[in-house]
């Protein structure tokens, strides 16, 4: 039996299963196909937008993680339809009493995509890959990676700090031993993490996987990343037709686990929202993501499923405090929360059964302070703050991706205007920057802090504070300019650090309470259940809290 973490994960609310049974039915009639369906033939998916590339560890956004977690597994993984940590590569693990040595019992018989062996020392390789990975360009790149383990063997990123890995073992063929150099809150979970995907060793040297280069503000990847991922999971990769804006994922006929119930998974990227809404209703895709929260009536009135996941995740807009000094000043940062109506925008943009946030991460997760400070929406409170700090009129660069949809930022347009327009009723001017999502805004944003204010999110990948608060504000950030916030650093370094059950919950909640009324280095906006849409001919697809839908259990009815 599995061994149990440092603390039992709190469970989110098993989500209902797209299929005359439940998930695990679906698992056991897996090779037999539900009434009125057929193994075999293909299922299409509407992606929202393009994949950065298909390295797991180069990657940490939605649309580049649905292909790779088709393609790659993790050592753990999670129950489908929840967030429960199962067994994945590992059939089982263990800690010492510090919580700092990790062994895993590897499955048997399992093989990556090129033939090759996965044993401990496949884990391993993968694990000294990142933590020896050189240059600047490809540690940067290696956002998750920094998050969970801070830093590599030599620091090269501007924002990488010390590295809590330490070593990994291959003890013999099934049990490796992954040792770090410090307690951290956040494992077992991060270990599901899709960044830290298992690749095939011999495949990563081949094609020269490490190669990252940076020219200007966009980034290049290597052979492996784009157009050679070779990883375990039940799907290979056939290819980016970018002509076709098509992915093609094919059964894998040795996967070690229950085989695809389709021979083909086409993920068509279709970057408009009502492109996607009408290839569905036109039977061309067979799913979509996100749909506009005014859609979702209509379309299960007209048949299709529709299934709104548990809010997971977190919208808010983010403050760099590094180009405009005004905003380094916590009386500006107060007054922007204040003049934000962010009752209203829920009521008028956000899916149903959204709710404003008060904090980084939903109320469900371990550390939530309900008597953090709020911030009531008050224009004059905020027109009061700017001019005791000197800011009134000043101009702000917004940024926002118009060209996605994300689980937790549905139409990034339609929010930068509400909450541009907010901002502009107390006085402030707004420069609107428009920027694609991958090679412009993100990188801008996250790589190189050009902006003033901007919206993002996050669907959390594993049930702690830390994925969730300790992501965002665990160290610097180009994304909010805090390099000088160093306090608000060591108190979430110490809460993550802290092994007691009770002193961890006690030491977060003070932390989510001092990010609300010290630090503010963002300002969170709500708390939405995305949906994902399928046909009705469409059955087994589970789901996810995390947006983390597997298409392994999917099959798809003949027509």
């Amino acid at each position: 039996m599995q061994a149990r973490g440092l603390r039992s994960a709190i469970a989110v609310a098993a989500v209902a299963v797209m299929a005359a049974g439940a998930a695990g039915c679906a698992a056991s009639d897996r090779d037999e196909g539900g009434e009125g369906s057929a193994a075999g033939g293909t299922f299409i998916f509407a992606g929202a937008g393009d994949p950065k590339n298909f390295d797991p560890i180069f990657n940490d956004d939605g649309e580049s993680f649905r292909p790779v977690r088709q393609m790659f597994e993790t050592l753990v993984t999670h129950k489908p339809g929840t967030a429960e940590v199962v067994g994945g590569l590992a059939e089982s693990w263990e800690h010492d009493a510090t919580g700092k040595v990790w062994t895993f019992k590897l499955r048997k018989n399992v093989k990556f995509h090129d033939g090759t062996a996965f044993n401990a020392a496949a884990v391993c390789y993968n694990f000294d890959r990142w933590y020896n990975m050189k240059g600047a360009a490809a540690q940067s790149q290696m956002l998750y990676y920094q998050d969970v383990f801070g830093g590599f063997a030599t620091n090269e990123a501007e924002t990488a700090g010390k590295s809590i890995y330490d070593k990994c073992e291959a003890k013999d063929e099934g049990t490796a031993v992954v040792s770090l150099n410090t307690y951290k809150g956040a494992f077992p979970g991060a270990f599901a993490l899709t960044s830290l995907s298992i690749a095939s060793p011999d495949a990563l040297k081949k094609f020269d996987a490490d190669k990252v280069t940076q020219n200007g503000d966009s980034f290049e990847y290597s052979a492996f990343a784009n157009t050679n991922p070779v990883g375990t999971g039940p799907f290979t990769f056939g290819g980016w037709d970018k002509a076709k804006n098509e992915i093609t994922l094919n059964r894998y006929a040795d996967y070690w686990g229950d085989k695809a119930k389709v021979d083909k998974v086409i993920i068509k990227i279709i970057k408009d929202e009502n492109t996607r809404k009408q290839e569905l209703r036109a039977g061309t895709v067979q799913g979509i993501d996100f749909p506009a929260p005014s859609d979702r009536k209509a379309l299960e009135t007209e048949g299709f499923q529709v299934l709104n996941r548990p809010a997971f995740n977190i919208l808010y807009m983010g403050i760099n405090q590094k180009n405009n000094p005004k905003l380094a000043d916590l009386r500006v940062r107060q007054a922007l929360a204040y003049a934000l109506n962010r009752e209203q925008l829920v009521q008028t943009k956000a899916p149903g059964g959204s709710s404003v946030a008060s904090q980084f991460m939903p109320d469900t997760v371990l550390g939530y302070a309900p008597d953090a400070q709020k911030y009531e929406y008050s224009p004059d409170k905020a027109k009061q703050l700017l001019k005791e700090a000197g800011a009134e009129g000043m101009t702000l660069n917004f940024y926002y991706p118009p060209d996605v949809s994300r689980p937790y930022m549905p139409s990034p347009q339609e929010i930068f205007t509400v909450l541009a327009n907010d901002l502009q009723a107390v006085g402030l001017k707004v420069n609107g920057v428009s920027r694609p999502w991958n090679g412009g805004f993100k990188d801008d944003v996250q790589q190189f802090g050009k902006h003033d204010l901007h919206i993002l999110g996050w669907t959390g990948d594993y049930n702690d504070p830390g994925n969730f608060v300790g992501t965002f504000f665990g160290r610097p950030k180009p994304e909010f300019g805090d390099e000088k916030m160093t306090d608000m650093f060591a108190a979430i370094t110490a809460a993550d650090a802290t092994v007691d059950e009770a002193g961890k919950k006690a030491a977060w909640e003070q932390v989510n309470r001092d990010i609300a009324s010290k630090w503010l280095p963002a300002i969170p906006v709500w708390h939405a259940p995305p949906a994902i849409v399928v046909t009705k001919d469409v059955k087994g697809l589970v789901a996810s809290p995390l947006t983390a839908e597997e298409f392994n259990t999917v099959t798809v009815s003949a027509s």
